[in-house]
């Protein structure tokens, strides 16, 4: 069993890709909470697609690709926001547009430019050519991202259940909404490598809605979320490594698969588990 666990960490690519995971593992569900309770998930998929355009730009242009994905996936909800002022159109609708016009225009500009970027690895990962300092890169983000969840826990979680009242507060809360979307927009970034834009919406979601069904209060849905998605990273990895599958389903899978037990299981709203009264309340 040892040997097993062991084994793969003889590699120096399997180290680095395992210790990605871990850090997106953690840092994807922590950010990924907030948009839950705000029942704005969709909005972490927008700004993943949303970031094409920047990848693709800023490489054309030999610049740093993480500034590029920065910015692109910042004007993505710049737009939204933007369209909800403006109009009468409802958010979804908004972030419906977002996403097919940034996400046409990241692949338009993959077409005409001369990038170096290989498409299919940004939509669907390839976390076995992660370098050192892309951990190193990953770690700073998530260290950096934690620790201002964590000083400003009380103002984001006030501003997360009543904006109205932050706002009366005198809380700053356009500052808060666009630094929410700059942490959402770091995981992503960072969590790209991992699963790939296309399935980085699975450790940014699944994790937090798993811990949902068990917990009831926010920072314990952000520490089970953060440890529940360390759990997709690894089990994905030595998945991809034994059975020689692509490393970014094994981990949406798993990620899936542990949500599927919390609904079946979950002591508060387990399909299989939670009181008889509630399940009859349910189906009348």
């Amino acid at each position: 069993m040892l040997d097993w666990l062991l084994d793969p960490l003889s590699y120096q690519f399997m180290q680095n890709a395992i210790a990605v995971g871990v850090l997106v593992g953690i840092l994807c569900p922590v950010v990924g909470s907030f948009l839950i309770v705000q029942r704005m998930a969709l909005l972490g998929d927008v700004i993943a697609h949303a970031v094409l355009p920047g990848l693709a730009i800023a490489n054309f242009l030999q610049a740093g690709i993480l500034v590029g994905s920065f910015i692109s996936g910042m004007l993505s909800t710049a737009l939204i926001a933007w369209i909800r002022s403006q109009t009468r159109v409802k958010v979804d609708a908004a972030m419906a547009l977002a996403f097919s016009s940034f996400f046409s225009l990241g692949i338009l500009l993959f077409t005409l430019l001369d990038t170096r970027l290989n498409l299919e690895e940004i939509l669907f990962g390839d976390i076995l050519s992660v370098s050192t300092a892309d951990v190193w890169q990953a770690g700073v983000i998530t260290v950096l991202l934690l620790v201002v969840v964590r000083l400003f826990y009380k103002e984001l979680l006030f501003y997360t259940f009543d904006r109205a009242g932050a706002e009366a507060a005198g809380l700053p809360v356009n500052l808060i909404h666009y630094s929410m979307m700059a942490a959402i927009t770091l995981a992503i970034i960072v969590g790209m490598q991992t699963v790939g834009v296309v399935l980085v919406i699975s450790l940014l979601v699944g994790p937090a809605i798993t811990a949902y069904l068990l917990v009831k209060q926010l920072h314990w849905m952000m520490i089970l979320g953060a440890g529940l998605g360390v759990v997709a990273s690894l089990s994905g990895m030595y998945i991809s490594y034994y059975r020689d599958v692509p490393s970014g389903p094994a981990i949406a899978l798993v990620t899936f698969a542990l949500f599927f037990l919390a609904l079946l299981f979950s002591p508060y709203q387990g399909i299989l588990t939670r009181p008889r009264a509630a399940r009859k309340s349910d189906n009348s």
